[in-house]
């Protein structure tokens, strides 16, 4: 459920969720995308005001949204779905706990940062996997319910609560607390002041380690290309995104453990 614009500037507004994280299919490597050539360090230097914002806000703050919203989920399920949700984003203690369960319920994240003069594209982390219905159900909901459920990923947890700045349609920043408001779940339940402390803790410490988790591909994906004399190239991009909708696979470098994973995909191992 999670990626940068506020964190990722690929994904279009018109096709994000709520909570700002791109919504699109796992399978999104066919689409031309506009990759920003915004230079590595003022990316860095962007994430980086942003998380110094973010230890500035107030716990109590945000557990006081959450106690006012009073959300309760009603186990619909929908938030487990590529329809509704996008892809789920793992930070790097939920790639190693995929790798324990299952490993083949990883992929690429969808829409790589970077792509290389040689077609390699280059991106910030792991998705989960969907599985190949209509709905693009979690790799991990059965009947509609998580197999995993006490073992649940970190933004499992703490949806569809987030913290971070975005604009709004009017083009003024402020922060975003809620995802989907009234899409689903139900409201005005009686969130005790606890357990609205400790989500927003919860939440916190989520978005601080997505950032760190963004800034440290940033920096690995400088020093690798500095090192191999690589550069992005927009329009190798958008060549090598053409070629994979037509069948042809691409090499994915992941960013993961403070390294890159190599990955070699096609259109047709990822859920049509």
């Amino acid at each position: 459920m999670k990626s940068v614009g506020r964190r990722s500037p690929i994904v279009p507004p018109e096709r994000r969720h709520n909570n700002h994280i791109p919504c699109l299919p796992t399978h999104a490597y066919n689409r031309v995308v506009i990759v920003s050539l915004v230079p590595i360090p003022y990316r860095i230097a962007a994430l980086t005001a942003e998380k110094n914002a973010l230890f500035t806000y107030p716990p109590a703050q945000l557990a006081g949204v959450i106690r006012e919203v009073g959300f309760r989920c009603t186990a619909c399920a929908q938030c487990c779905t590529r329809a509704f949700n996008g892809h789920v984003f793992l930070l790097e203690r939920d790639v190693a706990a995929v790798r324990e369960i299952d490993p083949d319920a990883l992929e690429p994240a969808p829409d790589p940062e970077f792509c290389d003069q040689n077609g390699t594209f280059y991106v910030s982390g792991y998705a989960l996997k969907v599985k190949n219905d209509k709905a693009g159900s979690c790799w991990f909901l059965e009947n509609g319910r998580c197999r995993i459920y006490d073992c649940r990923f970190t933004i499992c947890r703490i949806y569809p609560y987030m913290l971070h700045r975005e604009p709004d349609e009017e083009g003024n920043v402020d922060w975003r607390q809620i995802s989907g408001l009234e899409k689903h779940g139900e409201y005005d339940a009686a969130i005790t002041d606890e357990e609205s402390l400790l989500l927003a803790r919860e939440t916190l410490e989520y978005e601080h380690a997505f950032l760190d988790h963004q800034i440290a591909f940033l920096e690995c994906v400088q020093e690798w290309f500095a090192r191999n004399q690589l550069r992005h190239v927009q329009k190798v991009y958008d060549d090598r995104i053409r070629q994979f909708a037509k069948g042809s696979p691409v090499t994915v470098m992941v960013y993961t453990g403070g390294h890159f994973e190599k990955c070699r995909i096609s259109a047709g191992s990822l859920p049509a």
